[in-house]
Parts: structure tokens; C-alpha cells; sequence
């Protein structure tokens, strides 16, 4: 007996030592919990309060809780904490709660005392999905107004870029406010409280910063549509498509698309700026991989980046049918394979001796970083809401002119490429020289014009006699550099009008517009005949050019193309290698042959076999040496 009593009496003493730990537990724990429930007051003085840690807030992870429920049993909630990363699941719901009273210093803005001051609670954050205020009025009542991503602007308390509230305080007294927030990918809210002064004033330099990157892409969009149109360059045009999908982009997120352009949805303000982002990465691919010629360069590389830049069309629909959260990854998935390929192609082109390369780098570097601070905070990883606001907006607008820079190297080494195609097909490779046709073309032209208007022209070819001498004796290389010679010494007595062209391995041709003296071209022709004779001081092997000159002019002989080269063949072709009169002109055809001294006439004029019109009239002899 005396036992159990014992044992009753330590049983007794164990529970009264387990309730006296329980009550000074819960009398250390109340103040607490009580302390959690109550908001420190945030006293609005100045132009800007910061709300980072100046509430408490509670997460419904079912999303089904009301204000009227929060605001009559307020429990749950913990003091916020600055710089949370929220990692919201789709269906659940952020409440902030905010005890708000003026500062004792401040005055009132109005004669009254109970009058009512502006202040304002901004978000700054143009892709939060949806907040919602919940603000008492003086009868007790609960009044919501809701902004965000996923409403459309239009219904807005105040259309925006981001959202903000009025708020209703009396000068004397404090008041709670709610925020009950919605937001399925990681995000740390920016909560501050502004004067409306100071709210305009934000605003204003907001719109001004936004308006010049948005001013200069327009700007940039069209400069390149009219060198589109100048240079019929399809690369301009298509980069100034490029060029319009960055202006969207940046438009959607800084928040000006859905407040100017998609008001009326808040399904594709919430979406455009995801589906943006995509095309907009595989638009880089696109271009990069054109202006980079990476077709010729990298094989294999090329086709990936042709496959990511087309698989971006499926990525979009993609984004649009899947749970935001997951349409976030997809869009990091294409920022991590962009900010990986594009300055890699940059950096290659670069090491090869492009200037391409270069600019690619200094444009998409900016870009570059930007992409990163974003994965960053789409993976959860950090805060970086710091950088997003202004710094994606200023490495885009940066990027437009530095890739217009890259497209005119490239296009200039185009279109010099084609220029010089162009002359392939119009000049001879050796000479530079006009080619055949073009020569045959524009002396067809002037005998239309001789017939037609009466003009005169005089048409000449020349011989270099001794070509296939060089070439036998001293071989292909020094007769082609003979021809190159020959070249020089014409151009030397010709004027820039003058038309001069190789009509064959060794012969050229010459119209001469507005000549009706054969002294004048015989004088020419006798210049050029003795700068052939003339040895080149230190030439090896010493070779001497000798030309003969058949000449005719238009006016005087009336025929067609063929007939006019059939002769002058036939004049060049009846000179002897060794001839002294290397210089001959058709006569024309009514000519009436006046008698001469045999002392005037060499031996060659007198050779009555010749037709008559290729006896030849004598001007001039140079001294063969």
C-alpha cells in the first residue's frame, strides 16, 4: 500500500512538472504568435516607402481563402522576409498584409484634417500574373481592385505598364491592407508605396526610356527598308522583319504591348511575351547563322542552327498548349541554346579574320548577359528583378544597330562580289578589256547612229603581228604578258571616251567617236607602232611588239557589221609580216581613182591584184628600224 502511494505521488509530481513546462512554453510562444498576427505600422512620409519586410504574409496553398475569412481570423501569418524568391504552384495564393498610417511629422495636403492624401502602392513588375488590393473603406466594407498579366488592361483600376493602386487613408488614423497575389513561375515582389508626384515623375521617365529604345528601333526598322529598297537587297528586308520582332519584344515586356496594342486580353499579354521570346531566339539563330555564312564555314553547326531556328515555330504552339511553369523552362531551354551558339558562331568567324564576327559579339554580349540575369531568375536560382526591368530592354535596343553594322560588311562584300562577277561576264580575264560581244554590241549601235543622225566614227583594228612568234619562242607567259603590254601602250592614246576591246587572241578593236581625220589616227597608230618597236629597259627576254592598223570610217563606207569586219580582216590579213605600211584604211566604195606618180607610191599601192576598195591611201610611213 504504502508503495502505490509512493508511485502515485512521483506520477503526480511528473505531471505537475509537464503542465508547468506547457504554460511557460505557451506564455513564451503567445507573444509570439501574437507578434506574427500584427503587422508592424508603416509610417508614409517623404516621396517613397519601401515595403520589403514591412508586413507579414501567409501562403493559401489552396487558393480558396477570402477576405472576409483573412481579415476576421488573421492567423497564420509570419513577418515577411526581404528578397523571398516566391515559388508559387499553379491554384495557390500570396497574402501581404499592410498596417499603413501617416507620419506624425507629415501635414495634410488639404484644408480639412480628415482629408484624404494620394499615395499609391506600385508593383513594379509588368509580367506578374495577377494581384488584387483589398482595402477597408470607413462602413466596414471590403473594396478589391485587380491588375496584372493575366487581366486584361482595359479592366484595370488605372491602365498601366505594371500595377499600382490608390489607396484611401485618412490622416489620422491606421488601416490594413491586403494583397493577395497569383504567380506560377519564381519571382521576388517589388512593393513600395509612392506619392503621387513622385509615382508621375516615375512614370514619365519610365515612358522616356522606353520611348527612345522604341523610337530607335523604329527608326533603325526604317533605314534598312529603304536600303531594302535602294539596293534591291533582300538581307535588309528581312532584317528589318528581325528588327520589328525585337521592337515587339521589347514592347511586350516592358509592359507598352499589352497597354497599347493587346488591351483587350489578358490571356496574350500573358502569353505574347513567352511566344516573343522564342521567336526571337530562333530569328537570331536564323540571322546569325546568314550573316555568318555558316553554311560554308560549319556544316553541321549550320544545320542545328537551322533546325533550333525553325523548331521555334512548334516551340510557340508548344508554350501556348502547357502550364505556364513549364512553358518557362521551355523558354530558358531556348535562351540556354541561344546564349550557347550565337556567341560561339561569333567567336569562330572572329578567329578566322571576319569583322563579322566581331560586331556579332559586341552586339549579342549585352544580350548575352541580359539572357543569363533571366535564367537566373526564371530557374529560381536568384534575384535578379534589379536587371530585368531596364537591363533586357537596354541590351536589345543596343543589338539592332550594332547587327545593322555586320550586315553592311556583309552586304558590301556581296555586292562587291557581284560587281566583280558582273565584270567576268563583260571584261576579258587577261586585259580587263571589253569583251567581244559588248564590242560588237555597242559598234552596232554607233553604225545605227551613223546612218540614223549622220554621225561619224571612225573604226580601227589592230594586229599585234608578232604574237605567235613570242609565244613559240619564249612560250605562253611572255606572250600573254606581250598582250598586257600592248594594252598599256593603247590606253596611252586613246581617249577615255574611246571604246577599246580584244576581239581576239591577239588582236583589238577601237571605235572612235566623232573622228573624221585619218591624219589624226594615223599620227595615233604611228605613236604605237614606235612604242612597240621600243625595247623595255630591263625586260628578259627583250621582245619587241609590232602591230599593223586597218581602219575605216563609217561615214564613208555604208554596210552592215559583217561586212565591215570581213573587210578589215581582209585588209589586216593582206599586209606581209614585214610590210611597210603597217597603217591601211578602206577607201570608199565610189571612190574615183586619181592617177599618181609611181615616185609617190610604194610597191605595195601599186599591186593592182588588190580589190579596190582595199587599196589603201598613204598618210603616213614610219621608219622600220
Amino acid at each position: 500500500m504504502r508503495s502505490m502511494w509512493a508511485r502515485g505521488c512521483v506520477a503526480c509530481r511528473w505531471l505537475r512538472w509537464h503542465l508547468f513546462c506547457l504554460a511557460l512554453t505557451s506564455l513564451l510562444v503567445a507573444p509570439a504568435v501574437f507578434a506574427q498576427a500584427t503587422p508592424p505600422v508603416v509610417a508614409l512620409s517623404g516621396s517613397s516607402v519601401n515595403l520589403d519586410a514591412q508586413g507579414v504574409q501567409w501562403l493559401d496553398r489552396t487558393g480558396k481563402a477570402s477576405i472576409d475569412t483573412i481579415a476576421v481570423s488573421p492567423k497564420g501569418f509570419e513577418p515577411m522576409v526581404a528578397g523571398t524568391l516566391w515559388r508559387l504552384q499553379p491554384g495557390q495564393a500570396l497574402w501581404l498584409r499592410f498596417r499603413v498610417s501617416f507620419s506624425a511629422n507629415a501635414q495634410p495636403t488639404d484644408v480639412e484634417p480628415n482629408a484624404m492624401h494620394h499615395w499609391i502602392l506600385e508593383l513594379p513588375l509588368s509580367l506578374l500574373d495577377e494581384v488584387t488590393l483589398y482595402q477597408q473603406r470607413s462602413d466596414g466594407t471590403w473594396v478589391s481592385q485587380k491588375a496584372g498579366d493575366t487581366v486584361a488592361v482595359n479592366e484595370w483600376p488605372e491602365p498601366g505598364r505594371h500595377p499600382f493602386f490608390r489607396i484611401e487613408l485618412p490622416h489620422d488614423s491606421e488601416r490594413d491592407f491586403y494583397l493577395r497575389i497569383r504567380h506560377e513561375t519564381p519571382v521576388v515582389l517589388p512593393l513600395r508605396f509612392v506619392s503621387e508626384p513622385q509615382h508621375t515623375r516615375n512614370q514619365q521617365l519610365d515612358y522616356l526610356f522606353l520611348g527612345a529604345a522604341c523610337g530607335a528601333l523604329m527608326l533603325m526598322i526604317a533605314a534598312t527598308l529603304v536600303q531594302a529598297w535602294l539596293y534591291r537587297d533582300r538581307a535588309y528586308a528581312l532584317y528589318a522583319l528581325y528588327s520589328a520582332l525585337m521592337l515587339l519584344a521589347v514592347a511586350a515586356y516592358g509592359g507598352l504591348a499589352a497597354q497599347l496594342l493587346w488591351s483587350g486580353s489578358g490571356w496574350v499579354a500573358d502569353r505574347s511575351q513567352g511566344v516573343l521570346a522564342i521567336f526571337g531566339i530562333g530569328a537570331s539563330m536564323l540571322f546569325v547563322r546568314n550573316i555568318a555564312a555558316m553554311d560554308v564555314r560549319v556544316a553541321w553547326l549550320d544545320r542545328v542552327m537551322l533546325a533550333v531556328g525553325w523548331s521555334t515555330v512548334v516551340g510557340a504552339l508548344v508554350f501556348l498548349a502547357i502550364p505556364k511553369a513549364l512553358g518557362a523552362l521551355l523558354v530558358a531551354g531556348y535562351f540556354f541554346i541561344g546564349l550557347c551558339v550565337v556567341p560561339a558562331v561569333g567567336a569562330l568567324v572572329w578567329r578566322r579574320g571576319d569583322p563579322v564576327g566581331l560586331w556579332l559579339l559586341l552586339a549579342y554580349g549585352p544580350l548575352g548577359v541580359a539572357i543569363s540575369m533571366l535564367l537566373i531568375r526564371l530557374l529560381g536560382i536568384a534575384n535578379t528583378s534589379w536587371f530585368d526591368q531596364y537591363g533586357f530592354v537596354a541590351a536589345m535596343a543596343m543589338q539592332v544597330p550594332l547587327l545593322l553594322v555586320a550586315l553592311n560588311i556583309r552586304s558590301r562584300e556581296r555586292h562587291a562580289s557581284e560587281t566583280r562577277a558582273q565584270a567576268l561576264s563583260s571584261q576579258d580575264a587577261l586585259t580587263g578589256l571589253l569583251t567581244s560581244i559588248l564590242f560588237h554590241d555597242r559598234l552596232k549601235q554607233m553604225i545605227a547612229r551613223c546612218v540614223r543622225d549622220k554621225e561619224n566614227a571612225a573604226v580601227v583594228f589592230i594586229d599585234l603581228v608578232n604574237y605567235q612568234r613570242i609565244k613559240q619562242v619564249h612560250g605562253t607567259a611572255v606572250a600573254e604578258q606581250s598582250v598586257l603590254r600592248s594594252v598599256i601602250k593603247l590606253r596611252r592614246i586613246l581617249r577615255d571616251v574611246d571604246t577599246l576591246s580584244r576581239i581576239g587572241e591577239a588582236r583589238f578593236g577601237l571605235v572612235l567617236e566623232g573622228n573624221r581625220s585619218r591624219q589624226a589616227i594615223t599620227e595615233r597608230a604611228s605613236r604605237l607602232i614606235a612604242a612597240g618597236l621600243m625595247p623595255l629597259p630591263g625586260l628578259k627576254p627583250e621582245v619587241t611588239l609590232q602591230f599593223h592598223v586597218a581602219g575605216a570610217f563609217l561615214q564613208d563606207r555604208v554596210m552592215t557589221m559583217d561586212e565591215l569586219y570581213k573587210d578589215l580582216d581582209a585588209l589586216l590579213g593582206s599586209m606581209s609580216p614585214r610590210t611597210r605600211r603597217p597603217i591601211r584604211f578602206l577607201e570608199p566604195p565610189d571612190t574615183v581613182h586619181m592617177p599618181m606618180g609611181l615616185d609617190t607610191l610604194t610597191p605595195d599601192a601599186q599591186d593592182s591584184s588588190l580589190p579596190k576598195p582595199m587599196r589603201a591611201s598613204v598618210h603616213s610611213q614610219p621608219v622600220q628600224p
